[in-house]
């Protein structure tokens, strides 16, 4: 066997999220389904960084795919039409294995770039860090229609102050319940890294949003939190209080998923990739 990465991206438009669901389009369904002709193999899994929902975008996701060796020789007798094959590097059969995936994959996910894992690498848990971007304008007459599908109109003005002391206060490592989906038997401890407000020249406001990892519709939530401390409904303590409260705070509207974009996955250098794998499957507990 061989451990594949694949660097990608998609417009979440018009998915019904990354994980294959049944009847359902879906990024996940549409990768392994292309890796599966391409290869001639009847089932195909891919194991992602992170499962975005259904309508975010990814500019910067990481997926990882086991392969038989052999599969690889499919590339070889594809592009060959039957002849005999010379012999070809990895590096070879694999730039045509992405030449291939631009050739059957819709136009709404590309993939970048297809390597060979180092060793000990899991797209998911080795991870070190995920960074999204959400994107918001509250111009008057609405958002460039060009943009559309990428930026969410708010139609109060924001305060890009208010939002920014407001997030302050969220940052480090707590439990975030009160801005997740609770899920049986996960965890909703979570080390924020970054969470910064800017306005663009454009006067689009892009909020970055780092942590070691997020849990379901977290990143969503806690701009909800902070377009409401912005627009003025709620106070700058706000969030702050709403996370004390580790519980799901019916007063946190989780905002529209085509404003949110994943636009980078980190991980550590390849010595240390096993290492983070193991590390991150344990169950965290906050430390008092």
């Amino acid at each position: 066997m061989v451990r594949l990465r694949l660097d990608l991206g998609y417009d979440g438009t018009d998915f019904s999220g990354w994980a294959r669901q049944p009847e359902r389009r879906t990024v996940q369904g549409e990768l392994e389904d292309a890796l599966g002709k391409i290869l001639r193999l009847e089932e195909v899994s891919l194991t992602v960084a992170g499962r975005t929902d259904a309508g975010v975008h990814a500019r910067g996701q990481v997926a990882h795919v086991d392969l038989p060796v052999t599969a690889l020789g499919e590339l070889e007798r594809n592009r060959r039409r039957g002849e005999p094959p010379a012999e070809e590097s990895v590096d070879e059969r694999l730039a045509t294995l992405l030449r291939r995936l631009a050739g059957v994959l819709p136009p709404d996910v590309r993939v970048h770039r297809v390597s060979v894992a180092p060793e000990g690498f899991d797209a998911r848990f080795s991870a070190l860090s995920r960074r999204y971007v959400y994107r918001v304008h509250d111009a008057p007459g609405g958002v460039d229609p060009l943009r559309r599908h990428e930026i969410v109109w708010h139609t109060r003005p924001l305060d890009l102050d208010a939002m920014i002391a407001g997030a302050a206060h969220l940052l480090g490592e707590h439990d975030f319940a009160a801005f997740c989906k609770k899920r049986e038997g996960a965890t909703t401890i979570r080390e924020l890294q970054r969470l910064e407000w800017v306005r663009t020249d454009s006067g689009v406001l892009e909020a970055t949003v780092v942590a070691d990892a997020f849990c379901h519709s977290m990143v969503r939530a806690l701009v909800g939190c902070l377009l409401a401390v912005g627009d003025g409904r709620r106070p700058v303590e706000w969030p702050a209080q709403v996370l004390a409260g580790a519980v799901r705070d019916s007063g946190v509207h989780v905002a529209p998923a085509h404003g949110l974009c994943l636009e980078e996955v980190g991980y550590p250098a390849d010595d240390e990739l096993a290492a983070r794998a193991a590390a991150t499957r344990r169950v965290r507990t906050l430390t008092p």
